[in-house]
């Protein structure tokens, strides 16, 4: 293990035994807010590193799976204890800010900087191309049950029931995907030989990933407590909570790793990365999500939601799906993914 790796995860240890001080303390909740929101940001990187040590040692495949399964995990803690505490919206909002950092802002800043740096960054244009067809296909199944219900369609008076089905299909899609990665993505492999082996052991690797695993619960638990008075505090609605600061803080830190293979000129890597963490929210953690609600004891969450989120969702899976298919990418498209993320934010500022 590296110092900064070293390093990293002494700062989050830190960091979380302040926050649960402060939490159980009942001190100044934006102090807490803060310093949780820190720790979680760690937790989900150390949650990433360790599942890429982990899965290195089986092969790309099985990293992606992992990643799949694991990389989400204080994001998915976070959306539970929301859940029970009923604030559906913001979870709503949180899942498809996900998205959208993953797809728009990580992904726009990756493409502007590697660009500055390198030009015109070249990639094989396949995998990203089959990414984008299942993401669109994602945000459809997403879309039906809003659909269903704003249209007021025979099936609005059973969105519960088709929420199950959109949530069921979805989790399909995950496994063929699933399938897919383990028997070989060729963007991904090419890039995995550049990178080399583990370096953690395979005891180190499964321990820090428990470890990180058990704190993203007790932090998540304490961020969430920490939401509602800084809400109150700022006049913050649900919306913008989720989509901007749950969103970034539970999800799109981890994925600076993009950031920096992009800067490297690593183009195929970089973009894998960014476009399957998207996906995986889309496939995996909102229909997984969907059906724990419904046995967890608290507020059900559903696939109606509200249509900012909606059309905010569909322009995302549009314009990525654009950037990709030419198989080249430029600083100023990084630039307008930045932009549009930045007009979405702004639109749910106000609610």
């Amino acid at each position: 293990m590296q110092k900064k790796e070293k390093f990293i995860i002494a700062l989050c240890v830190i960091a979380t035994i302040a926050a649960g001080a402060l939490h159980y303390a009942h001190a100044n909740p934006i102090l807490g807010f803060v310093v949780t929101a820190a720790a979680l940001a760690m937790l989900a990187m150390i949650v990433g590193d360790a599942t890429e040590q982990l899965g290195s040692r089986l092969g790309p495949g099985a990293t992606g799976v992992l990643q799949a399964s694991l990389g989400n995990l204080p994001e998915l803690f976070v959306c539970i204890f929301a859940l029970k505490a009923g604030l559906v919206g913001l979870v709503q909002a949180a899942l498809i800010g996900s998205i959208l950092g993953n797809a728009l802002l990580v992904f726009g800043l990756a493409l502007f900087l590697g660009g500055l740096k390198n030009g015109t960054q070249r990639f094989k244009s396949e995998p990203p191309k089959m990414i984008a067809t299942l993401m669109i296909l994602a945000v459809a199944a997403l879309m039906i049950p809003t659909l269903a219900k704003e249209l007021h369609t025979p099936a609005e008076a059973h969105v519960n029931a088709l929420d199950v089905v959109s949530a069921v299909v979805l989790l399909v899609l995950l496994v063929a995907n699933t399938y897919f990665s383990v028997k070989g993505d060729p963007a991904v492999v090419s890039q995995s030989q550049e990178m080399g082996g583990a370096e953690w052991s395979m005891g180190l690797a499964i321990a820090v990933l428990a470890g990180a695993g058990v704190g993203a619960a007790f932090v998540s638990d304490w961020f969430v407590a920490s939401l509602e008075p800084v809400m109150t505090r700022f006049g913050l609605s649900e919306a913008f909570t989720g989509l901007v600061v749950v969103a970034i803080a539970g999800n799109s830190i981890e994925n600076i790793v993009g950031i920096q293979f992009a800067w490297r000129n690593q183009a195929d890597y970089a973009i894998s990365i960014m476009l399957n963490s998207s996906l995986q929210i889309a496939l995996g953690l909102i229909p997984i999500l969907v059906l724990l609600s419904f046995v967890l004891g608290g507020s059900i969450l559903t696939l109606v939601l509200p249509p900012m989120l909606v059309a905010s969702l569909a322009l995302t899976a549009i314009v990525s799906a654009f950037i990709v298919y030419d198989g080249e990418s430029i600083w100023l498209e990084g630039l307008a993914l930045i932009g549009l993320y930045c007009i979405i934010a702004a639109s749910f500022w106000w609610g």
